[in-house]
């Protein structure tokens, strides 16, 4: 039976009480400077993984770093102006400079509150959700341009309430329906990088965790749920908690705020199955039956980012990100039965994080300095996998980077965003955005390796053939004819296009073979919208090396 609703003079004794149960913070150690972990890294990444004979890639050149670093840090390629400046510049320290320089542009939030809209909303439940997505790319992007620590930015995301579109920390518990089981296993995937939900019905079949355990972990949730607003100015959703018993006419379809969390009875689905007491599985830590919603989840979030695996996960993430494959693989497909490449040089990583207070830009800026990141690139499905980080690997763009590029190389300027207000639009205008549609045509599940990402028939239609692609690409508009016009020289025109879209100057048989295809086709204008129609269709341009 449901155990009754406690008073709340016990509730503010539970408080006392958990609060001085809770563990020290496990990130106490002095912070150190990038750079100095950096050396440490790449130090403990030769002890452990390669050998004499190891065939390690060499420091990539100052162009290719350059392009690298700004579709990481920023989602978008340099200007021609800057990869002649930063190539130019005989400073020692310019690749350092430029890093701090992209954290410290507003792209950079922005690029990655979208790499995380995409974390979440691609396990959405329902379309619907995507409500939510404005909400999420406008608060976490303020978020992480104002460096807010990693563990305060998880824990919005936990005990995240109201409307959807005011609040961007809903979006984890809005992809999911406000479902208590379902919001359980994203929130464990995204922040600890662990996957138990095949423990909902049966004991994990690789891992340690067990049934019960994934239920104790539910049970930090059934007092949420999702519930339309509806108003004569405004559609929109809702995420409310509740710690009131409520009587439903209908049956309970799984998202509607409940006192607490039962786990099913196998042999009989139509009884009500055992009540289960918020447990967190990673630790002995638990909590009373009949605490309070806010208690509960406040808690799991200082359980969930007080635990080793919090900075594991993000480390892990971030690496893959930038260096091209994770000490894990999947990147939220870790924990301790899973096997990591070079665990020692993980835990150096994890452990700065730490020490850094879970410092977003800090991590950032120290896998750009070491040497693994700034190896030159080596494809997968070569010697890279048998020598991991011995060289980067390529990454295909997301879409928000392939977007951002073709705009910046073609000087297009982007069409005005549909950000539907509280009294116009809905979920079909903001669909209507380009940038939108063109996400629904290359978007992928980043959480998915990228060795699994493959083109598509409407991807390649969408770069040869669409109206904004086609029409960008015309010498006797925009940029390509003041190109025609400003540049006489065949040479410097070609070196120009390889500068817009690759972030580099054509090698001496790019060019020679440019100017056969100049003089065959026998018409500039002609010469100039092929030439740029094939470098943005390249693999070059659609991948950062």
């Amino acid at each position: 039976m449901p155990r009754p609703f406690t008073t709340f003079a016990t509730q503010l004794a539970i408080g006392f009480a958990l609060l001085a149960s809770l563990a020290p913070s496990t990130h106490a150690g002095p912070r150190q400077e990038p750079k100095a972990v950096a050396k440490q890294v790449d130090a403990l990444l030769a002890a452990e993984l390669f050998k004499s004979q190891t065939e390690l890639a060499p420091a990539c050149d100052d162009a290719t770093f350059l392009r690298r670093v700004w579709l990481d840090l920023v989602g978008d390629i340099p200007t021609p102006e800057h990869v002649i400046a930063f190539t130019l510049d005989p400073s020692a320290d310019k690749r350092e400079r430029a890093v701090r320089e992209l954290l410290a542009d507003p792209q950079y939030g922005l690029n990655w509150a979208r790499y995380w809209r995409d974390v979440i909303f691609y396990r959405r439940i329902e379309d619907r959700a995507l409500i939510a997505s404005n909400a999420l790319e406008a608060d976490l992007s303020g978020k992480l341009n104002k460096n807010v620590p990693w563990d305060e930015i998880a824990a919005a995301f936990v005990t995240a309430t109201g409307d959807v579109r005011d609040n961007g920390s809903t979006a984890i518990i809005m992809a999911q329906e406000g479902r208590t089981e379902e919001t359980t296993a994203e929130v464990s995937r995204i922040f600890l990088g662990m996957q138990i939900q095949c423990a909902q019905c049966h004991d994990h079949p690789y891992d340690r965790w067990k049934r019960e355990q994934f239920h104790e972990l539910a049970a930090f949730f059934p007092r949420i749920g999702v519930r339309p607003v509806r108003t004569a100015t405004s559609r929109s959703f809702q995420v409310v908690a509740s710690d009131r018993q409520f009587k439903f006419a209908k049956a309970d379809d799984g998202n509607r705020p409940m006192p607490e969390h039962f786990m099913p009875d196998l042999l009989d689905p139509s009884a009500p199955g055992t009540q289960m007491q918020p447990k967190f599985f990673l630790t002995t830590a638990k909590l009373p039956y009949g605490t309070v919603d806010s208690q509960r989840r406040e808690m799991l979030a200082k359980y969930l980012t007080r635990n080793e695996w919090f900075a594991v996960a993000m480390v892990n993430r971030l690496w893959s990100e930038m260096v091209g494959r994770g000490f894990y693989e999947p990147v939220d497909d870790v924990g301790p039965d899973r096997t990591a490449v070079a665990p020692e040089t993980l835990e150096i990583l994890a452990k700065g994080f730490r020490d850094a207070d879970y410092d977003v830009k800090w991590l950032f800026e120290t896998i750009a300095a070491t040497e693994a990141y700034q190896r030159q690139s080596r494809p997968r499905g070569g010697a890279e996998d048998e020598s991991p980080f011995a060289a980067n690997v390529p990454q295909p763009l997301r879409a928000d980077q392939l977007y951002n590029a073709i705009l910046s190389a073609l000087d297009v300027p982007e069409a005005e965003p549909k950000r539907p207000g509280r009294g116009g639009g809905g979920l079909g205008g903001q669909q209507r955005d380009p940038r939108t549609q063109f996400n629904q045509t290359f978007g992928f599940d980043p959480s998915e390796p990228r060795e699994s990402i493959s083109g598509s028939i409407p991807q390649s239609l969408a770069m040869m053939n669409s109206a904004q692609v086609a029409g960008s690409l015309r010498a006797n508009r925009g940029v390509l004819s003041g190109l025609v016009a400003e540049i006489k020289n065949n040479d410097e025109l070609v070196a120009e296009l390889y500068l817009r879209t690759l972030s580099r100057e054509p090698t001496e048989e790019e060019l020679t073979r440019a100017k056969t295809y100049f003089r065959e086709v026998g018409n500039r204008k002609q010469a100039v919208e092929d030439f740029a129609w094939a470098l943005v269709n390249s693999a070059e341009f659609r991948h950062r090396r």
